[in-house]
């Protein structure tokens, strides 16, 4: 899960892949992280989905705490059509089985299945890890026991396109509600664009003057909880070309936030250290919940 919090990483808030320089070479893709124990070990669990012109893939991998790759499997797009499956890893010096049956998945418009699937991960016998709604036909396929500790969802990314409305659904707490989340920006012919948020058509953030504050933070509320939202538009704004905006949504547990409130808001000069550095907290304390946003435009 190395790659993960990349999009916050040395070259600031803002960085796309060299490779992706706009909307048409994006990846529609969803990350999802979990935090897990393996005989009594914690890890995080990296579930990947993928889509493109030659289909649609999964990856699961499980990282240590130090972020350091246990083990990998990836279920290519020719080996995803065959959308059932099981395969055989070792880590923690113990066999790990990982599971997926897709072959009744119902798919949207991204590369997440919406249901009919389930993917498991088993270790000594126990579940470890299990996605989706088909539970008893996965533990009667792996004859594995849920095991008390529960995985714990801490972290998810997503790339979303639109012109200038781009969307998805969102939930902001392991467990959370799902909400309709809507990130509403025009740039082309505007001379003073508005960046505008909604969650459940209803306006929570609205920035205006966005070409003097194309980065910054705001805190909203939803369900009751504080979610500090973290943006950067520069590339909308200022990009050669149709890059990308990355958004941030971050919710935090009690005792952090009363620690992070005390802090003073970082000037722009050290505003890319303090993304990555809150952000690699949040997954190797259990601390909140991460959702990042690849916002594209599509031409």
């Amino acid at each position: 899960m190395r790659d993960f919090p990349s999009c916050f990483g040395e070259n600031g808030v803002q960085v796309a892949d060299s490779s992706s320089s706009n909307s048409k070479n994006a990846q529609n893709l969803v990350t999802c992280v979990y935090q897990c124990l393996i005989r009594g070990r914690s890890c995080l669990i990296t579930v990947t989905w993928s889509k493109n012109l030659m289909g649609q893939g999964l990856s699961v991998g499980i990282d240590d705490s130090a972020n350091q790759c246990l083990c990998k499997v990836d279920i290519k797009p020719w080996l995803f059509s065959k959308r059932k499956g099981s395969k055989s890893l070792e880590a923690y010096s113990c066999k790990i089985d990982i599971y997926w049956d897709l072959s009744s998945a119902k798919f949207g418009s991204g590369p997440e299945p919406l249901e009919g699937f389930y993917v498991g991960v088993v270790a000594n016998k126990q579940m470890v890890l299990l996605l989706g709604d088909m539970r008893k036909e996965a533990h009667k396929k792996t004859g594995a026991t849920p095991i008390p500790s529960a995985a714990v969802f801490v972290a998810k990314k997503e790339h979303v396109f639109g012109k200038r409305v781009c969307g998805t659904k969102a939930q902001f707490c392991d467990h959370g509600q799902i909400h309709d989340l809507i990130i509403e920006c025009d740039t082309i012919g505007v001379n003073d664009p508005c960046l505008i948020i909604r969650v459940d058509g209803k306006t929570l953030m609205q920035v205006k003057r966005l070409r003097w504050k194309f980065r910054g933070n705001y805190t909203i509320l939803v369900d009751g909880m504080a979610v500090e939202v973290y943006w950067d538009v520069h590339n909308w704004l200022f990009g050669t070309s149709l890059g990308n905006a990355v958004f941030m949504f971050k919710t935090f547990l009690a005792a952090e936030e009363k620690l992070w409130v005390s802090q003073p808001i970082p000037n722009p000069s050290t505003l890319q250290w303090s993304f990555s550095q809150r952000f690699q907290d949040s997954k190797s304390q259990n601390l909140g919940f991460s959702l990042i946003l690849y916002a594209w435009k599509n031409e």
